[in-house]
């Protein structure tokens, strides 16, 4: 055997030794698809939803010390039920109309081949989208839609994190039965929503429970989330002048009313938003010094030192350049928490080993990044431990002043507005 040949046989071995590791250390990556808002009227809570995700990912693929202390999948190498594959989130467009948030579920699963889905923000492109990943047996993990109806379909592919309508009418009403025993005017109440499957699903369940209740809806306004104009509905408001406003309204509408309601100098003594466009990072930084006062719903605490939310907040405040967690991005990085934990323990990728996952979660509050109770999902798919406080516009943020349990101030009334 010549010195030529000698040398050529031991480098094809040494490649194919390398291969042989390469393979086996080199697992493929494991796609979640993620359909969220990132362009339209809701693009900015939809691309805040998206850092947070890429936080999520990065915790698990890459690990943070301090968090491993907490979370087992934070120790970093991807998933090790799956071998250490590591996961890739594919982000997907849903332009805030429901035609396109169905094309990209497809496309998602047709094309990129995902593992599971997550999305879709707005309830009416939920409903289309995970329509679509049920018809093809996907898992779909929502975050942050809170249409009742949803979980009403009899899907067997759907899980919902958060908390819903229902969760968040009794809060509302709690709240204000406690200001009426403190002596403010709740003998009225105007409730104000946009009428796509959102709005108009918030709005009836909040009508029937305060009507359970003995508070009385005296005015009920639905107006297109696409208004350029509120100045009608506002009037009326103004008309009519109730004790207290609730509204359920996306982003580039609350701006339009809050606006409006200022230019026409007319304000009720409580106003309730139900969270969504008057939490929007781009609201709150433009627009907070208008709405002092306002009362909000939120999943979001930051938490003591050192606690799963304290230690994500600092994580997200570094990819975002200062920008805390707010409500709509820690539920959605839940969702991902979630489905993370699920796929590590399905051990693969078939879609019926995730399902059966998600259907045996299990995961406690201290593991919790939003403030729930922990996640464990109903027959219907329904997280049963999905939790929320009541919140107050302070100083260019908000507080939590209810329940008293995990209250950190008290409520000030009556609205101040601007």
């Amino acid at each position: 055997m010549t010195t030529q040949t000698r040398r050529t046989l031991a480098a094809g071995a040494a490649l194919l030794t390398l291969g042989i590791a390469g393979g086996a250390l080199a697992q493929a990556p494991v796609k979640i698809g993620v359909i969220y808002p990132l362009s339209g009227n809701s693009a900015t809570a939809g691309n805040y939803s998206k850092m947070a995700l890429e936080v999520g990912a990065e915790v698990i693929n890459n690990g943070d010390a301090d968090l491993a202390k907490i979370m087992p999948l934070a120790k970093g190498g991807g998933l090790p039920g799956l071998k250490g594959a590591k996961i890739q989130l594919v982000f997907a467009d849903n332009q805030g109309t429901p035609a396109a948030g169905q094309n990209q579920a497809l496309r998602l699963i047709s094309e990129e081949k995902v593992a599971a889905l997550i999305g879709a923000y707005q309830s009416g492109i939920t409903l289309t989208a995970s329509a679509i990943a049920e018809r093809h047996g996907i898992p779909f993990v929502n975050g942050e839609s809170v249409a009742a109806n949803l979980t009403e379909r009899g899907f067997k592919w759907f899980f919902r994190t958060t908390p819903v309508a229902l969760d968040f009418a009794r809060a509302y009403s709690s709240f204000l039965k406690e200001q009426k025993a403190a002596g403010r005017k709740t003998d009225t109440i105007a409730l104000v929503h946009e009428n796509t499957e959102y709005g108009n699903s918030v709005a009836s369940v909040i009508a029937d429970q305060f009507a359970k209740d003995g508070l009385n809806i005296s005015q009920k306004i639905a107006y297109s989330a696409n208004s350029s104009d509120v100045q009608p509905q506002v009037l009326q408001l103004k008309e009519k002048n109730p004790d207290v406003l609730i509204f359920i309204s996306y982003t580039s509408d609350a701006i339009l009313y809050t606006k409006t309601m200022k230019e026409l100098n007319w304000k009720p003594g409580i106003m309730i938003a139900d969270n969504a466009g008057f939490n929007d990072p781009a609201f709150v930084k433009s627009l907070a010094s208008q709405v002092e006062g306002l009362v909000n719903r939120s999943a979001f605490s930051a938490g003591k030192p050192g606690s799963v939310p304290d230690l994500f907040n600092a994580l997200y405040k570094k990819k975002t350049g200062g920008d805390d967690l707010d409500d709509v991005s820690v539920r959605g990085l839940q969702a991902f928490l979630v489905l993370a934990d699920a796929l590590n323990r399905a051990g693969g990728t078939e879609p019926a080993k995730i399902q059966a996952a998600l259907k045996a979660t299990d995961l406690k509050a201290d593991q919790m990044v939003a403030g729930y109770d922990g996640v464990k999902f109903d027959d219907k798919g329904q997280n049963v431990l999905a939790a929320s406080v009541v919140t107050q516009m302070r100083a260019g943020k908000y507080v939590t002043i209810a329940p008293k349990a995990r209250a950190t101030h008290e409520a000030i009334l009556p609205y101040k507005g601007w």
